[in-house]
């Protein structure tokens, strides 16, 4: 795979995959090449993320989201070949070379807020996309077209966001670079993610689903299905609404004090025809 060709349309340079992957091949990869050399080569990933024509992760054939190992390996190669420079940007900054904070215009479509707000190079914001601050985007993540990033809101490295998605004040995004295989969080298109929420450790949330302020999900945690009466464990499923529970903690010391454990329960599925917000105040009452 010596190259990848941004879509029709582009204005970015095709991506050379197999220079990206010398730099971190065995056998002293990163000596054969010039810094300045693969620098040029992470250059071209970083528009072509911006831009949206390559992605840190994809659907494959059978829906399931797989991470683009390449891509990352791009982006720390960005961070190994920059030095550590002291940026033009408002209150000061000091940040690596080739990753430093992206400047927006009219051209890009988005509307990004004044008041502390972020978007770090190799980030892509779909038309559409409005950020309220403070925000930190971070590089290699994707937002799609029409979405709102609220204000104190995270979307980590490499973290995964589809077209119409309301990620509410304070949600939490996981990002991941490394270990380079490691599925990014991924919340598909339509979702809505309340207030407080985090999602971390390669988390799915598929489409159209509803997560109640304060839920926390990781790969680890158990999510109990009360609609199907299943346990799931590192994906919603579309249009599940979640809202944050707890189970009796076992043992007697802790059933003699009550302890509960968090539990995050599913309690019904979205109607095509009933909006995030008219679904979370019917199931939070």
């Amino acid at each position: 795979m010596p190259s990848t060709s941004p879509r029709h349309g582009s204005t970015t340079r095709p991506v050379d995959v197999d220079a990206l992957e010398a730099f971190f091949s065995p056998g002293g990869g990163a000596d054969r090449l010039d810094d300045r050399e693969v620098a040029g080569h992470v250059e071209a990933l970083l528009d072509a993320l911006e831009e949206g024509s390559v992605r840190a992760a994809a659907r494959d054939a059978a829906g399931d989201w797989q991470a683009h190992a390449w891509v990352k390996r791009g982006i720390l190669a960005a961070f190994r070949v920059s030095g550590t420079v002291e940026l033009d940007w408002p209150g000061g900054a000091v940040d690596r070379s080739l990753v430093p904070a992206r400047r927006m215009g009219l051209a890009d479509g988005v509307r990004v807020v004044p008041g502390g707000t972020s978007v770090r190079r190799g980030a892509h914001l779909a038309r559409g996309t409005v950020v309220m601050p403070p925000s930190y985007v971070n590089v290699g993540a994707h937002v799609g077209a029409g979405s709102m990033v609220d204000s104190h809101v995270l979307v980590g490295s490499c973290a995964q966001v589809g077209e119409g998605v309301h990620l509410s004040a304070a949600v939490q995004l996981g990002g991941v670079l490394e270990p380079v295989g490691a599925r990014p969080v991924v919340v598909e298109d339509r979702v809505f993610v309340g207030a407080q929420c985090g999602l971390f450790e390669g988390v799915v949330v598929r489409a159209d689903a509803v997560l109640a302020p304060g839920v926390v999900l990781t790969a680890g945690t158990t999510v109990h299905d009360l609609v199907h009466e299943r346990e799931l464990r590192g994906e919603v499923p579309e249009g599940a609404v979640v809202v944050p529970g707890s189970r009796p903690a076992r043992g007697r010391w802790a059933g003699e004090r009550g302890l509960a454990l968090y539990a995050p329960v599913i309690v019904k599925y979205r109607d095509a025809s009933t909006d995030a917000a008219t679904v979370l105040e019917e199931s939070l009452r």
